[in-house]
C-alpha cells in the first residue's frame, strides 16, 4: 500500500493542509507567522501609547486605592486638598508618632511634587505600626496613580507601586521561634 500512488493522497490534491518536506519550509512557514505576530503586537502597543489611562475618581471627588504591607492593610482615599492626613479617624502624627514612619508616609508626595496639595483619609488595620505605615504608603501611592496615571513613571521609578511581599516566617515545631533552635546543653 505504501508504495502505490493512486492520488487520493490529501497531500497531494490539495485538502489538507500543506507538508513540510524540508527545514526550510519549517523555518519559512514559521518565521510567516512570527512576523505576523509582531506586526500585531506592534499595533497594540501603538494602540496602548496612543490611548492615555483615565483617572478612576468617584462620584465625591476622591480615588481609591488599597495598599499591603507584612499583615497590614490600609483603605486609602486621596482627594485634592491642604495636605491633611487622617489615619483611623486621628491625625498621622500623634497615629504614627515615630518620625520614621511619618516620613515613609509622605514619600510618595515628595517624589510626585504634590507635597500639601491632597487630602489623605485612611483606615489601617493587622500588623504593627511599621508594618501599617508601609500599607499606607502604598495605598497613598496607588490613590495618587488613580487620580494622576501620569505620575506612574516618578511613583514606579521610587518602587512605591510595588507591594513588598516579605512577610515574617511560620514557627516551625521543635524550635523556638521559625529557625532558632533550643538551648543546647551538654549535661
Amino acid at each position: 500500500m505504501a508504495d502505490e500512488n493512486t492520488g487520493d493522497d490529501p497531500i497531494e490534491t490539495g485538502t489538507a493542509p500543506k507538508a513540510t518536506g524540508t527545514l526550510a519550509d519549517l523555518k519559512d512557514m514559521v518565521g510567516g507567522t512570527a512576523a505576523v505576530a509582531s506586526s500585531d503586537s506592534t499595533d497594540a502597543a501603538a494602540a496602548g501609547d496612543a490611548v492615555t489611562a483615565e483617572p478612576k475618581i468617584d462620584e465625591l471627588g476622591r480615588a481609591y486605592a488599597t495598599g499591603k504591607r507584612k499583615n497590614a492593610i490600609a483603605r486609602v482615599w486621596v482627594k485634592p486638598g491642604a495636605g491633611r492626613i487622617t489615619v483611623n479617624g486621628r491625625e498621622f502624627e500623634t497615629y504614627f508618632a515615630r518620625p520614621v514612619l511619618r516620613m515613609i508616609i509622605n514619600q510618595p508626595f515628595e517624589v510626585a511634587q504634590r507635597k500639601d496639595q491632597f487630602d489623605v483619609v485612611c483606615t489601617v488595620v493587622g500588623g504593627g505600626l511599621s508594618g501599617q505605615a508601609g500599607a499606607v504608603r502604598h495605598g497613598i501611592s496607588r490613590a495618587l496613580l488613580n487620580y494622576e496615571p501620569g505620575l506612574r513613571p516618578a511613583l514606579k521609578s521610587g518602587g512605591f507601586l510595588t507591594r513588598d511581599s516579605r512577610v515574617v516566617e511560620r514557627k516551625k515545631y521543635g524550635k523556638a521561634k521559625a529557625r532558632r533552635s533550643f538551648q543546647f546543653s551538654k549535661r
